[in-house]
């Protein structure tokens, strides 16, 4: 991530090398112009010597007004090309459309997402009739500069009302859901007790009868926004948006409190020596960072598949050996706790939050937390995070202690 900050940051210096060795060209430019006009009157003079030596008033006269004209047209001439350049720097990196138009059209995004995230919720309610239901599925989210960004520079001065048809065909390309059926032959032992009819003894006999055991895999590829969008520009507009990106459109109070604007929100952290002193704390610490860095996956569970914030939080506290928590869902985990204040917590309990997307329970996301307001979680990616975040806090529901 440092890198390819810092390689964005170079490509912008780039930039503007470019347009002050373009400013300086012009400006020399004029600055020739202008000796060319004064070789010119001085030529024209020189023509008409014979004339001019009887009135060598009105030529000195004529001579003073010809060089000021020429020193303020390249004056206004140089001028004017430093302010063309420098006010088309600026525009091209500050998001043109109208804030609240900005906004609703990613608000407008951000609801397409969660209904596809309502959608997966309620799958087993839409489809029944399956024996297993097995989810791989990506995390859903969207950096909203990378949205406004790329609206900006294909539809400048965009309105919400206008973009809508362009929303959903976004939406349609970085989202991938495929619904597969699987159909296994699998085998049911049946017992059948019979009399012997010469003993009258009971015999019990044994047989393995075939059956369909039916799985639908929910499967959801998030390709990434920009992943999606970036290869549509040309060149010049793909330089453009990563200006844009990078100053976030000179307009980063839009979208100051959104996590996925702000991707480096969740940072390094050493946990304190007294919290470690804590044999359950330790191993539970110990098995939790593992997964640093590990990407969200929508149902993900262990290891292998990786995790959602529910089947994370069930890993670490089953597999660290604290206690047995078998997978459920966030509100599942909630309603095995004992509801705790804030000025109780203590590192290792259980932070929950609502609302982060539109869940079917009122606890829609779950951490550990590790003291010092801070949390280990399964974020985008595991990682640890400010709890005193605006949004974090925005969506604080409960502490918990299993």
């Amino acid at each position: 991530m440092k890198d390819k900050k810092e390689q964005q940051k170079r490509r912008i210096k780039q930039r503007y090398a470019r347009e002050l060795r373009e400013t300086r060209r012009q400006a020399e430019s004029a600055a020739v112009g202008a000796s060319q006009a004064t070789d010119v009157i001085r030529d024209t003079i020189q023509a008409g010597s014979s004339f001019w030596t009887g009135h060598k008033g009105v030529l000195i006269a004529l001579g003073g007004f010809a060089l000021l004209f020429v020193l303020v047209v390249s004056l206004l001439s140089s001028c004017s090309v430093l302010f063309e350049s420098g006010a088309g720097a600026l525009l091209s990196g500050t998001y043109t459309a109208n804030d609240q138009d900005i906004l609703g059209a990613d608000g407008d995004y951000a609801r397409i997402e969660a209904d596809l995230q309502a959608e997966i919720a309620n799958m087993e309610s839409t489809h029944p009739g399956y024996d297993e239901y097995r989810y791989n599925v990506d995390e859903i989210n969207h950096n909203p500069h990378e949205l406004i960004s790329y609206l900006t520079v294909r539809y400048e001065d965009f309105t919400q009302a206008e973009i809508q048809e362009v929303l959903r065909c976004v939406f349609g390309n970085q989202y991938v859901l495929t619904l597969t059926e699987e159909v296994q032959i699998r085998y049911k032992t049946v017992t059948t007790t019979s009399t012997d009819p010469e003993t009258g003894e009971s015999i019990m006999d044994t047989e393995e009868i075939p059956y369909e055991y039916h799985i639908l895999h929910v499967t959801l590829k998030n390709r990434g926004l920009e992943a999606t969008v970036f290869p549509e520009l040309t060149p010049k507009e793909q330089e453009r948006y990563r200006l844009l990106l990078q100053v976030q459109g000179l307009k980063p109070y839009l979208f100051g409190e959104d996590i996925y604007a702000n991707p480096s929100e969740g940072g390094t952290y050493e946990i304190p020596g007294e919290a470690l002193s804590d044999p359950s704390f330790a191993a539970l610490i110990a098995e939790a960072e593992k997964y640093l860095g590990y990407p969200y996956v929508w149902g993900g569970s262990s290891p292998s598949t990786s995790f959602d914030c529910s089947g994370f939080v069930c890993w670490v506290f089953t597999a660290s050996g604290v206690c047995n928590m078998p997978r459920t869902t966030a509100q599942g985990i909630y309603n095995q706790c004992t509801r705790i204040s804030p000025s109780e917590a203590k590192p290792g309990d259980i932070i929950f939050f609502t609302g982060t997307y539109n869940s079917p329970g009122p606890v829609s996301h779950v951490g550990i937390y590790v003291g010092n307001g801070r949390m280990i979680h399964a974020g985008s990616p595991i990682q640890y995070a400010d709890i005193n975040s605006n949004y974090w806090k925005r969506h604080f529901y409960a502490y918990g202690r299993p």
